[in-house]
């Protein structure tokens, strides 16, 4: 059995958070003493390892309390499922580092590099996985039918999306100059809305919440800040102004 103290400082947390997770139902103490010390056991430990690899995924605690608390929860199972989505972003890295590393040489003027090149790493295969999240972060109901969706279509198919992606965040950044209300910006906006039909629909807030997405997951900022600086903020008060007249 460990203290909160042990615990705490095993898995790199405060003892705080473990109190936190105990208020809130998340992780429970395998037992509590006389004085009011929780202590954790093993079966405790796999929970709170399960807890801190999903928040490593950016699940909020809700959504990890709900799935943790389903009676056909399977630790392995669960396991898998993080190696898969870990191996996943190792791979994204992996091309971001490669793509920056090209853009600097393109830069120094020493490699040639295409438009749709500058733009490769954000397709919108990996478009998808982020977007889903906005929209209900890791419903697997949205996740399984969004993959179907993608999987249906031909290599062609996903080639002409892929390239109807690119084209809409170029037009954002075309616009930027003109401003966010501008029919530039809002025309690459709405371009930039239907084209997540091939994935999925999100509502008027979800938008929202995906383009404070844009700004608030370091993921994403880092990806925009790549192509221009200012774009995940122009994004967020453009697709604002968006919504904003989809309502009136």
């Amino acid at each position: 059995m460990f203290t909160v103290k042990q615990l705490s400082k095993m898995a790199g947390i405060t003892p705080r958070t473990l109190h936190y997770y105990d208020e809130i139902g998340l992780l429970k103490p395998s037992r509590v003493g006389d004085n009011g010390y929780r202590f954790y056991g093993d079966e405790a430990l796999l929970s709170l390892q399960q807890i801190l690899l999903y928040r490593e995924l950016d699940m909020p605690l809700e959504d990890i309390k709900k799935i943790m608390g389903r009676r056909n929860f399977d630790v392995l199972t669960a396991l898998e499922s993080h190696k898969e989505q870990l191996y996943k972003r190792i791979v994204q890295m992996e091309r971001l580092i490669t793509t920056v590393e090209d853009t600097i040489l393109y830069m120094k003027g020493k490699k040639e590099m295409s438009e749709k090149q500058l733009f490769e790493p954000f397709s919108e295969e990996q478009q998808a996985e982020y977007e889903k999240e906005a929209m209900q972060k890791y419903d697997p109901k949205v996740v399984k039918a969004s993959n179907r969706k993608w999987k249906s279509y031909t290599k062609e198919e996903k080639q002409r999306i892929s390239e109807e992606g690119d084209a809409a965040y170029r037009e954002i950044v075309a616009a930027i100059p003109l401003g966010p209300a501008s029919k530039e910006a809002q025309a690459g906006v709405d371009h930039w809305r239907k084209h997540m039909d091939y994935f999925w629909t999100p509502n008027p807030e979800q938008l929202v919440g995906l383009a404070h997405l844009y700004i608030d997951d370091p993921r994403f900022k880092a990806n925009f800040d790549k192509i221009d600086p200012r774009l995940a903020e122009f994004m967020l008060v453009a697709v604002t102004e968006y919504v904003a007249r989809l309502k009136k």
